[in-house]
């Protein structure tokens, strides 16, 4: 593949459903529960970024919750502020569920995302290495091998400045068991990631409609599989983790179950079981956030189900 169409397929990738527009507006249509807008977060790793933290009705400092980390933070409140007019409804999902018994109440650290850097961010920065170890290596392009992913240091804001301040100033519990994180297609993939580089900091994992790079027909390419490699040595053992994995079959969620088959294989072999591990395929469904809004009570109430 020639490197002007790697960089075609890369663009196309990025922008996928969860396309970032500079100067965003702020949340402001929030259904329950409350939200803070933290804005231009400072990193010393990544660019700065809006932070929103949603607390549910009745949050009680004096108590401790479990939260959930998410990404793509602008897609998931509010559709008057997002480029497609759709959102999670994220406030609304949870606060039902909440109010009816069916899940603990949590508190939403949602990240939001910058466009030109997105999938440099969200890919897995170390299946990179594991080129070499995949069948047909040699279809691998060179320009995608030369990439120079920030992955890691995107996870090192979430760990290392992102999550102490979260602990500093919420209510949140610091146990492994309570801390999640989450999102959809790329955003799916650095969930994975995230709880396979830092186990000790994530306990639960929602990988929804993980996206696999070099998954059009026409430009098909192994570079999927160097993060199915990865992910082969690299996923915690079953134990101290929950993970959640979803697909539609429609739209381009058609092309990913047959990396899912081989995730399960994997999950299967680490021992994870029903009680720790779900993968759930919404016949139907394509790859957008009307979609995602629709199962979102299936990976709130695996992780957070009383």
């Amino acid at each position: 593949m020639k490197i002007i169409q790697l960089l075609a397929v890369t663009l196309i990738i990025a922008t996928l459903s969860s396309f970032n527009l500079h100067a965003r507006p702020a949340p402001k249509d929030i259904s329950a529960g409350n939200i803070k807008t933290y804005t231009d977060f400072a990193s010393e790793y990544i660019q700065p970024r809006n932070v929103h933290v949603w607390t549910p009705d009745g949050y009680n400092a004096n108590q401790r919750y479990p939260v959930l980390y998410m990404h793509d933070g602008n897609m998931l409140f509010d559709a008057a502020v997002t480029w497609n007019n759709q959102e999670w409804g994220v406030d609304e999902v949870a606060s039902a569920l909440i109010s009816q018994d069916k899940i603990r109440p949590f508190i939403v650290v949602a990240i939001d995302n910058i466009d030109e850097t997105r999938y440099f961010e969200y890919f897995p920065a170390k299946a990179q290495l594991f080129a070499n170890e995949v069948k047909n290596a040699e279809a691998i392009p060179q320009a995608f091998l030369e990439i120079q992913f920030i992955g890691d240091n995107y996870l090192k804001f979430l760990v290392e400045e992102l999550k102490p301040f979260i602990e500093k100033n919420y209510a949140v519990s610091t146990k492994l068991e309570d801390t999640a994180i989450m999102g959809s297609s790329m955003g799916g993939l650095i969930s994975m990631y995230a709880i396979s580089e830092y186990p000790a900091e994530f306990g639960m994992a929602a990988c929804v409609s993980t996206h696999y790079p070099g998954w059009t027909p026409e430009e098909k390419t192994p570079i999927g599989d160097t993060i199915l490699a990865y992910m082969e040595k690299m996923l915690p053992s079953a134990g101290k983790h929950k993970i959640y994995y979803d697909f539609g079959t429609a739209e381009i969620d058609q092309y990913y179950e047959v990396y899912q088959v081989q995730v399960d294989k994997m999950m299967e072999k680490r021992g994870y079981t029903a009680k720790d591990w779900m993968t759930y395929k919404d016949d139907g469904a394509g790859h957008n956030e009307d979609a995602w809004r629709n199962r979102l009570h299936i990976p709130y109430t695996f992780m957070f189900g009383k």
